[in-house]
């Protein structure tokens, strides 16, 4: 007990914006139940977030025939079509939607905002996973800990979200924090529970937008996807869980990229996803020049896999908010990459197509 009111005050002392009086507040302060009855047949993540949620889904469980609870389901579920569970459990407010959610074997109607404590026995469940609805919760950490009251011991707890939501229904909270935050905020909500394992993470970004999506005419970039998961506590089999990888894009071999790395000199194209490299010119700095020649070649396709999978790469190492593309110096005939922190980044510095 007082290892865990020492961890509060440790929070309280940097001013931790999840214990604002106001944290958990919304525009929208009315009953969810009235809220929520209105049937919203909508899809929360284009095609591709949505093939990215299942594939992490899809990495973290391991256990055979697991007994499943989907926490604040819909009517669309973001399960694989071929993960094999003894039992798939929905908890939502909306019954139409429920009822039209063909993975469930079994639905519950529960306002967890109104009673944070989940309609379930201890240890029923193998697996609880939540998906871009985390920014709703208003009593997350007691939602948390209830989890890991439900959970078996060394079970997974998998939250996925994105940058989507409906504002009047999102908590304060969420709102002010940017996406990055966001990650810290769930990482929180998971330590100050209690009941879990050392929080790992998972961002998937960047990836193009499907063509055919009703939004492809106003951003390029597919939803991200943000996941925060751990185990239990009191698990026989930790680190049981392979971690997870982008699998956007052909993984070639390292000879072959080498192979093509060094034919850049002739070709110009990259050597991850062969586009022709833009010229590119650097820029004036008079207080950090970096290279000593004016112009280099840069591969500016938005569908590359080295500058897709950056995002992920550049986030497990810290660099949160970044991705790179690659760089080829002709003066040094040297391939490298070049951090940037947004698709926009340095194409204003083009000067050839």
């Amino acid at each position: 007990m007082e290892t865990n009111n020492a961890y509060y005050r440790n929070f309280e002392s940097q001013l931790d914006p999840i214990f604002r009086p106001d944290a958990f507040s919304r525009p929208d302060d009315s009953d969810d139940k009235k809220f929520y009855r209105t049937d919203r047949f909508v899809s929360h993540l284009d095609s591709l977030a949505l093939d990215t949620a299942r594939h992490i889904i899809k990495s973290l469980i391991v256990e055979k025939n697991p007994a499943i609870l989907d926490l604040m389901a819909g009517w669309e579920s973001h399960l694989p079509e071929d993960l094999d569970a003894s039992r798939i459990t929905g908890l939502g407010l909306n019954e139409n939607e429920l009822k039209n959610n063909n993975r469930l074997t079994q639905y519950v109607i529960h306002d967890m905002n109104e009673n944070p404590e989940l309609p379930f026995s201890d240890a029923s469940f193998d697996v609880v996973i939540n998906t871009v609805s985390v920014d709703y919760m208003t009593q997350p950490v007691a939602v948390f800990k209830e989890v890991g009251r439900i959970l078996k011991p060394g079970g997974l707890f998998l939250v996925i979200f994105s940058n989507r939501m409906f504002p009047q229904k999102a908590v304060k909270v969420w709102q002010e924090s940017d996406e990055n935050e966001r990650v810290i905020l769930v990482n929180d909500f998971f330590e100050l529970s209690g009941a879990f394992e050392k929080p790992s993470r998972y961002v998937s970004k960047g990836k193009p937008r499907p063509k055919d999506d009703k939004y492809a005419h106003q951003t390029p970039v597919s939803d991200p996807i943000y996941a925060v998961y751990a185990e239990k506590k009191g698990g026989v089999s930790k680190g049981k869980r392979p971690a997870i990888r982008d699998w956007y894009g052909e993984r070639m071999s390292a000879e072959t990229l080498e192979k093509k790395k060094r034919t850049v000199k002739e070709t110009l194209h990259c050597p991850h996803c062969d586009e022709k490299l833009k010229k590119w010119e650097v820029p004036d700095n008079p207080f950090c020049q970096t290279w000593d020649n004016h112009f280099m070649y840069i591969c500016f396709n938005d569908e590359c896999p080295y500058f897709v999978r950056g995002w992920d790469r550049m986030y497990r190492e810290t660099n949160q908010g970044m991705s790179y593309r690659l760089m080829y110096n002709p003066e040094n005939d040297r391939c490298m990459p070049i951090p940037v922190p947004t698709h926009m980044a340095l194409k204003d510095g083009i000067v050839e197509n």
